[in-house]
């Protein structure tokens, strides 16, 4: 499936200074799937499903977010930002 969404973005919404990382509710972390709600510099949000071992990522599927993620992310966004 193509999500339409590039490299590039994926990397940029990772690097978002107001990103929200979803942590898995289990503790085997050799098989966990995380999740980040981040923004590219395009101004999209993307939604992503990762795996770390801490130092290496792998991304396996990026997906612009949907209206509701989004309003969670601009809800959280707004929160940082007024503490900042």
């Amino acid at each position: 499936m193509d999500s339409g969404v590039s490299p590039r973005e994926i990397e940029e919404s990772f690097e978002d200074a107001f990103s929200i990382r979803i942590l898995p509710d289990h503790s085997d972390s050799r098989e966990s799937r995380f999740y980040i709600l981040g923004r590219a510099v395009s101004g999209h949000g993307l939604f992503s499903v990762f795996w770390t071992d801490g130092k290496n990522y792998r991304v396996i599927y990026s997906r612009e977010m949907t209206d509701a993620e989004m309003a969670f992310y601009e809800r959280n966004y707004d929160a940082e930002s007024a503490n900042a």
